[in-house]
């Protein structure tokens, strides 16, 4: 229960409370909680109520996420006491902003980027349609959580317009490359995991240890050049087929929020390596919404995800590879069983080769001016739902 309005359809109810960087016309940014379609301007409140809120006052969300898991359990307990508890309505009241009003900000300065290959679905669907005569998944894939290191700055904020990318293109029947735009331009579904508290170089992080280091989650599309990448990526993986933008939320929810949402996780078979194995690993029962211009043309469920955050992190580190505050690391594309599932246009178009109706029109991969938004909701064993917010990218030609 609160004292704030919060309208029936709002993605952001008074258990989520996200935080995010906004500002206000020319102003400063910093930072603030969502409720409903509204921003709490937290460093004003803090002061008001004689708190040490410095870090509320910061461009990015980095001082804070560094503060640790006590300090992240200390922030929610305040907010939840200020939407719940009407005696602090008139501190909190003054600084509640219309969400219509602010202009939200990437969230956190981006250290490190890590994209993960963590559905199975995902890597099935994408080894039929590669290699249709060899088995779908590569002999590694159900050891250990493949990933690869991406570009941290080419991640971008919500709203972002993309730029198509330019690059290499070598057609399976072409005789020799060429260069040009894009022409299979894509997108991926996708969880982000956002590091607040770091490691030392030469340590590791045990699966144990996960929600020590990580505070929350961001959903992020990272836009894919499949022609770009089928070119390359041939010995040593993704390289500018992907670096050239991945768009997150501007919300960054916390994991100790979305608890009520985690869900055992299932099977691994064969047994994984130590290190990465714990009987108590969770998943979110997250799902996905994505809309083409406007349509809703998939559902994918992170529920079924084979390889949990916590391993992701793990196998990250297990070398002695440090992780940073404002590291980032993605679940890699989301995809179920279902077609209407599938998190990318790669699959949901079968390679190009089976059009999907978007608008009326036959589609396959995005064209100049495709505007795309993922949105997605976690559910509760209560029935409630705890809201993710959304990201939204629209295509701008190549240059």
């Amino acid at each position: 229960m609160t004292w704030i309005d919060i309208p029936a359809n709002s993605q952001f109810g008074a258990e989520s409370l996200p935080l995010g960087i906004f500002r206000v016309g020319d102003e400063e940014p910093r930072m603030g909680a969502a409720i409903g379609d509204q921003v709490i301007d937290l460093a004003p409140v803090a002061s008001a109520q004689m708190l040490d809120g410095a870090h509320f006052a910061e461009p990015t969300l980095n001082a804070f996420l560094a503060l640790g898991r006590p300090a992240w359990h200390a922030t929610r307990e305040w907010l939840l006491d200020l939407v719940r508890n009407e005696n602090n309505r008139d501190a909190v009241e003054p600084h509640l902003i219309p969400q219509s009003q602010v202009t939200m900000q990437l969230p956190f300065e981006v250290a490190d980027y890590v994209d993960f290959y963590a559905s199975e679905h995902h890597a099935s669907n994408v080894g039929k349609l590669f290699r249709p005569d060899a088995e779908p998944l590569l002999p590694n894939w159900k050891h250990l959580p493949v990933g690869y290191h991406g570009r941290a700055g080419t991640v971008v904020a919500s709203g972002t317009d993309i730029i198509r990318p330019s690059g290499q293109r070598k057609a399976p029947a072409d005789s020799d490359p060429t260069y040009g735009p894009s022409l299979r331009l894509d997108i991926e579904v996708e969880l982000g995991y956002v590091v607040g508290v770091p490691s030392t170089l030469g340590s590791r992080v045990a699966v144990d240890d996960f929600k020590d280091h990580v505070y929350g989650v961001v959903l992020l599309n990272d836009w894919s050049a499949r022609d770009i990448q089928a070119w390359e990526y041939v010995p040593l993986g993704p390289f500018l087929g992907k670096s050239f933008a991945t768009s997150i939320s501007p919300w960054v929810v916390s994991l100790e929020a979305l608890e009520p949402a985690e869900v055992a996780l299932g099977k691994q078979e064969p047994a994984v390596l130590p290190y990465l194995a714990n009987d108590r690993l969770t998943n979110l029962d997250i799902t996905f919404e994505v809309y083409w211009n406007g349509e809703l043309v998939s559902s994918p469920p992170y529920r079924e995800m084979y390889w949990s955050a916590a391993q992701m992190l793990a196998h990250l580190s297990v070398n002695g590879a440090s992780v940073r505050t404002g590291d980032l690391f993605a679940s890699g594309t989301v995809s179920g069983a279902e077609k209407n599932q599938r998190g990318s246009f790669l699959e949901l178009s079968w390679g190009g080769r089976e059009p999907i109706t978007v608008k009326g029109e036959e589609r396959t991969f995005l064209a100049d001016g495709d505007e795309v938004t993922i949105t997605a909701t976690a559910a509760t064993p209560g029935g409630t739902t705890i809201g993710l917010g959304s990201v939204t990218g629209r295509i701008l030609p190549a240059i």
